[in-house]
């Protein structure tokens, strides 16, 4: 399966509606049936865009490698899915960010798509920027690679 890439910023209509650009979409696989599960993700700020096959596969590791006898682990269940909503393209190919992910992300007028093999990142322009060029300013990619990769 080929994985989503790619950088776009496209902009976000006051329903807070964003077109997917036809280079992430054509990864789509059928199973997905055009439907996504977005989340809060990882990072501060960022948005993570599921379509649908990827996270029911995503829970089935979820159910299998967490614990919920640990706080620790249920409180990443918790998080993950209270912010778990499904969303489905409109016929515009198009899909909406619910209120609270908007305001969470603080994406207003303008959002930063990442194609990110598996998921789609959904970023404001601004705090992308700041994430980005914070986490990495003086790192090279080679060093990092090197670290993170390595004999790969």
């Amino acid at each position: 399966m080929a994985g989503f890439k790619g950088k776009y910023e496209h902009s976000v209509d006051d329903k807070g509606r964003v077109s997917l650009p036809s280079k992430i979409r054509k990864f789509l696989s059928p199973e997905a049936n055009d439907t996504f599960v977005i989340t809060r993700g990882y990072e501060e700020y960022s948005l993570y865009l599921y379509p649908l096959d990827v996270w029911n596969r995503y829970e089935d590791t979820l159910r299998s490698q967490l614990n919920v006898h640990r706080a620790e682990d249920r409180m990443i269940v918790r998080t993950l899915m209270m912010w778990a909503h499904e969303v489905t393209l409109d016929r515009q190919s198009r899909l909406m960010i619910p209120q609270e992910h908007l305001e969470f992300s603080e994406i207003t007028t303008s959002v930063v798509i990442i194609g990110a093999l598996e998921k789609i990142e959904l970023w404001s322009p601004d705090r992308f920027r700041e994430f980005y060029y914070q986490q990495h300013p003086e790192r090279s990619l080679e060093s990092m690679a090197a670290r993170v990769l390595g004999g790969v």
